[in-house]
């Protein structure tokens, strides 16, 4: 179990416990989020659940993972409200009935260094704690950490809400790492920024082992999902976590397309077109020397092109590919209607447990909210193209990746017949 404590009322506790939930899930993990403060109880309100079921309903024996209600229209976590009985030995019993299930539990503790407090932050696993950069708030985490101290409950670090950096005097006053800085958005859990920032949070305490052994089993596939390309699947040790936004970028000289009518071949896909038609799209796949599949492809007009894309992700299969080519149209549209449908479109590839590969090509000029499509992915390929010999040189490499370790190294690929490992100039 990880405790979620706050410095002091107000400073993104509630938010944090469930925004984290969310990003574990996002990593693969089986999360509950749980209310634990029994005297002004809010998770359920700001995940937009029902009060009932609660932690510690009685007569009830399926499992709590069953009983918890999925946050609404979001993802696979799940929220369980705080318990209808007060009583400090009534909550103890209900925290060591919620140590024994099969999913990591993230605990939103009462605010503040009251009695209250003890029972949850005393029962996890590990604690993070949440403050504002101002002096007074992280005076209250410096004595938030030292009760957890009392408790032996390590704390794994802290997360500054509303914050761009961590304050020059944080050192001055708290002895833990800061785990991720939420910036200042009006709704942080609606924002791709906060969203990258509670990843980040996720991602420190996974690779520290703070998660339970069992938490890993989820109902949908929870394996990666191969590209189809076999040399970036070796380098990405075994492909693409379902669910990832992917963005491609390339040369548009480059053959970048051969990369795409490849990844057709590992699953089902549903290929968008902006600029070609769809007999078009056709024809190349019938006629490429690449690998392909059996591809669904579709036309995204060039007057609605968000709208367009937006009814289409709705026949999005479960566990499929979709493939944007190219995103320039899309890209050039009002930047807060552009952000609004990666917001979607990350959703609709998370509830399918699909893969999304946006084509973005590179130039001179690009559209001005490329940099927004860069920053919404999990995962950036860019594909470069060396011309200075006879023989073009293609090498791809994986500036970003959220989930998983990013490679150190590029892939040098041979494109002139199909997708292959170019061992001439290998220097994966």
């Amino acid at each position: 179990m990880i405790a979620i404590a706050g410095s002091k009322g107000g400073c993104g506790k509630t938010t944090t416990a469930l925004a984290l939930a969310k990003a574990l899930e996002r990593a693969g993990t089986r999360t509950i989020a749980v209310d634990t403060d029994r005297q002004l109880p809010n998770l359920h309100t700001v995940a937009g659940v029902d009060r009932e079921p609660a932690v510690g309903r009685s007569g009830a024996n399926e499992p709590l993972t069953d009983v918890a209600q999925p946050i609404p229209e979001d993802s696979n976590a799940r929220v369980l409200p705080a318990p209808l009985e007060s009583g400090s030995a009534t909550m103890q019993a209900q925290l060591r009935e919620l140590s024994t299930e099969a999913a990591d539990i993230v605990l939103d503790c009462p605010s503040g260094a009251g009695p209250d407090l003890a029972d949850p932050l005393g029962a996890a696993r590990v604690a993070v704690v949440v403050t504002t950069p101002t002096d007074e708030s992280l005076t209250a985490a410096a004595k938030t950490i030292a009760i957890a101290r009392r408790l032996e409950t390590p704390v794994a670090g802290t997360v500054l809400s509303g914050a761009e950096t961590v304050p020059d005097r944080y050192d001055e006053r708290i002895d833990v790492p800061v785990l991720a800085t939420v910036p200042p958005v009006d709704d942080p859990l609606d924002s791709s920024s906060a969203r990258d920032a509670y990843d980040t949070l996720a991602d420190a305490l996974v690779s520290e082992g703070h998660l339970s052994e069992d938490s890993t089993e989820r109902e949908r596939p929870t394996g990666r999902l191969a590209t189809g390309i076999e040399s970036l699947d070796r380098t990405l040790e075994g492909g693409i976590a379902p669910g990832s936004l992917v963005a491609f970028s390339a040369a548009a000289a480059s053959q970048s397309e051969l990369l795409l009518y490849e990844l057709t071949s590992a699953r089902p896909t549903v290929y968008l077109t902006t600029e070609r038609s769809v007999d078009a799209v056709a024809r190349a796949l019938e006629s490429t020397c690449a690998t392909v599949g059996d591809p669904t492809v579709k036309s995204i007009g060039d007057e609605t092109p968000l709208e367009d894309a937006g009814r289409l992700l709705a026949d999005l299969p479960n566990g499929a590919n979709l493939i944007v080519d190219t995103m320039d149209v899309l890209e050039r549209a009002e930047t807060t209607a552009y952000v609004e449908f990666l917001g979607e479109l990350a959703d609709r590839l998370e509830t399918t447990g699909s893969v999304g590969y946006l084509h973005c090509l590179k130039g001179l000029a690009e559209p001005e909210n490329r940099t927004r499509t860069e920053h919404a992915a999990d995962v950036v390929l860019d594909l470069a193209t060396d011309r200075s010999s006879p023989d073009p040189n293609h090498t791809l490499a994986v500036p970003k990746r959220r989930r998983g370790p990013q490679p150190a190294t590029a892939i040098s690929l041979e494109l002139a017949d199909g997708v292959a490992v170019d061992t001439s100039r290998d220097i994966a």
